[in-house]
């Protein structure tokens, strides 16, 4: 009886190193080249090779921090670019993305992030989430927020609300850069 014991975990052993064998390879051909290349092109598309550089192939220069922003460490929306920054203690956006601006909007000025929630229901009835309030203008809160359901649809002119609708992944990055005391700036 042992000799056969041992034939059996033998064999088991060695058909489970084949299956990580497998795995192992399927997983190192469809991974990038280099780790480094990985990070630069986190969707893995195929890269054009040669000399070609179109136009086309190149993505659009990010939007600059608007100059007239302040420094430092700062969340920089811009009412008329409907966008917002990102912008680390260096002066460095770390991120730009356009935004649905909200029916009721504050004046250019410094403002600082007041209060914040995971989840709530929107004045508009629809389920928000990372809400990043900095500012109030006649009664109404306003701040950032994405839809649950990943809508950012322009609100109703006759409606006054304050929510800055941004898509889920940014307001994510939100979320995670705009702790209570974070400075907004908000520009023409």
């Amino acid at each position: 009886m042992p000799a056969k014991s041992s034939t059996i975990v033998t064999a088991l052993t060695a058909a489970a190193l084949v299956a990580v064998g497998v795995l192992g390879y399927q997983a190192s051909a469809s991974a990038p080249d280099t780790l480094k290349e990985a990070r630069k092109d986190s969707h893995h598309a195929p890269k054009s090779h040669g000399d070609r550089h179109d136009k086309k192939d190149k993505a659009p220069a990010p939007a600059p921090v608007p100059a007239a922003s302040g420094t430092g460490q700062r969340i920089v929306y811009s009412l008329g670019a409907k966008r917002v920054w990102l912008v680390d203690a260096k002066g460095t956006a770390r991120r730009t993305f356009p935004v649905t601006p909200s029916t009721v909007s504050p004046p250019p000025g410094s403002y600082a992030v007041g209060s914040r929630s995971v989840s709530v229901t929107g004045s508009d009835g629809i389920a928000i989430e990372h809400v990043v309030r900095f500012a109030a203008v006649n009664g109404v809160t306003v701040g950032f927020s994405a839809a649950v359901n990943g809508s950012r649809p322009a609100p109703g002119p006759a409606k006054k609300t304050g929510g800055i609708r941004e898509s889920r992944e940014d307001g994510k990055a939100m979320w995670d850069f705009a702790l209570h005391g974070t400075k907004v700036v908000v520009v023409s």
